[in-house]
């Protein structure tokens, strides 16, 4: 009778003893893998199309090369396989994160979906639907001051809802667009833009910086470029990264928005197989998301001046040409507001971030939003990769929103004002602080 009382017990308390750590059960892994030579760098590319697992960075098994860290996540479905091929040919590997599915479930834990709540609301990531919800209820609170539009719809039929914020009616008053959400894994860039809008409006006056800005520069915020993608890492892969449009000849799933735009379209750095993470469409402008902010910025090209496109991971404040390895025409100018930028990073936040030209910063990268914003006639165009440099990844923890949120918004603050300090001479300008 004894022994049956604790044979009940023990499978009773079984469930606690998996959470507790004392009988634990594989998870899904982010492994850090470094080929040495041209052969393991084969292997890995290998690995990592044939095997259910996701490339992190490179974005892509053609950027995989001799000496260059590799972050991939497999799932437990394939943990062994890879793992034991890596061994077998002794290729230089390191497990990064072994908890990933608790992280995910962390990330998509929500005590409150309403901004009312409380400042925490900023500090958490959130669904498509709380987004739109929050959308609502921002424009409801602060009506004369921000005017929400709708630039089109998705390839799924989701609204593309863009924010405007516009503190006053100068006269010839310029404007700034960020757009975050383009690639849908990457949450802590909607995170990013829905925190933006919150310190506008609640510093608009208290900060001298941000009240400057404002009082200059009307601003478009678009927090979800790829809505279709980032529901779906939110309901089915969290490592989804494309769109979701559908073709006829081809199974594969998705359009990577920022290889649709029309700056060296689909040249060295894109793909054109459908299957692949930087397919870059049929033809520019293909994906419904790429051309609905396509038109809304040529019907507004005389009036954007500054242009920001929000991204993780890596840390990394980048510029034109991402699509070429030449020189922008005022390379000089926007290289000294992105090292000014990452300069006041480093000081208030002890960070280091990257910072060049995108080709030469990272690779060659035909297509982006940015390149083609600045083709277009806005000449300050910016892509900023946000925290981390691999630790967490596509993972950040909400316990990290905060400081890489603040990170973004100081480097956004100071190359705005030098924005608003060059092409507006005539009015004061500020150092941000």
């Amino acid at each position: 009778m004894k022994t049956n009382l604790i044979l009940l017990f023990a499978l009773m308390n079984l469930d606690k003893l998996l959470k507790t750590g004392r009988c634990t059960e594989t998870q899904d892994q982010i492994l850090s893998i470094t080929p040495t030579t041209q052969q393991q760098v084969d292997i890995l590319k290998n690995v990592s199309t044939q095997y259910e697992t996701s490339l992190w960075q490179p974005v892509s098994h053609q950027y995989i090369k001799e000496e260059t860290q590799v972050h991939l996540f497999v799932p437990t479905s394939s943990l062994a396989t890879v793992k034991d091929l890596l061994q077998k040919h002794d290729i230089r590997h390191e497990v990064l994160l072994d908890n990933a599915n608790e992280l995910i479930e962390m990330q998509t834990r929500n005590d409150s979906t309403d901004p009312r709540s409380g400042s925490t609301f900023y500090e958490r990531y959130h669904s498509l639907e709380d987004i739109y919800y929050w959308i609502n209820l921002t424009i409801q609170d602060n009506h004369s001051r921000v005017k929400v539009i709708l630039l089109g719809s998705s390839y799924e039929k989701r609204p593309l809802y863009a924010l405007k914020l516009s503190f006053n009616d100068r006269p010839n008053k310029k404007a700034m667009w960020i757009d975050c959400g383009i690639h849908a894994r990457e949450w802590i860039s909607p995170a990013f833009c829905l925190w933006f809008v919150q310190y506008s409006l609640a510093f608009y006056m208290q900060n001298q910086d941000i009240t400057h800005i404002l009082d200059n520069m009307d601003v478009y915020v678009l927090p979800v470029m790829n809505p279709d993608g980032y529901h779906y890492t939110w309901t089915t892969n969290r490592m989804w990264r494309k769109n979701r449009s559908l073709r006829k000849e081809s199974d594969c799933i998705g359009v990577d928005l920022n290889r649709n735009f029309d700056a060296n379209w689909c040249t060295e750095g894109a793909s054109d197989h459908p299957c692949s993470e930087i397919y870059c469409g049929e033809f520019p402008e293909s994906e419904p998301e790429s051309q609905a902010v396509a038109d809304f910025l040529r019907s507004h090209k005389n009036t954007i001046q500054l242009y920001f496109s929000i991204h993780s991971y890596s840390q990394m404040l980048l510029f034109p040409y991402s699509c070429s390895l030449d020189e922008a025409e005022n390379h000089n100018e926007l290289l000294e507001m992105a090292k000014q930028a990452a300069q006041n990073i480093r000081r208030y936040y002890r960070n280091i971030y990257k910072y060049g030209s995108g080709a030469k910063t990272i690779y060659l990268a035909p297509g982006g939003s940015d390149d083609w914003a600045y083709s277009l006639g806005i000449k300050y165009a910016y892509t900023f990769e946000l925290q981390d440099r691999g630790q967490y990844g596509f993972l950040l923890p909400p316990s990290h929103i905060s400081k890489a949120c603040n990170e973004a918004l100081i480097a956004v603050k100071t190359i705005a004002l030098k924005v608003i300090e060059k092409t507006q001479p005539s009015r004061s300008s500020f150092q941000t602080a």
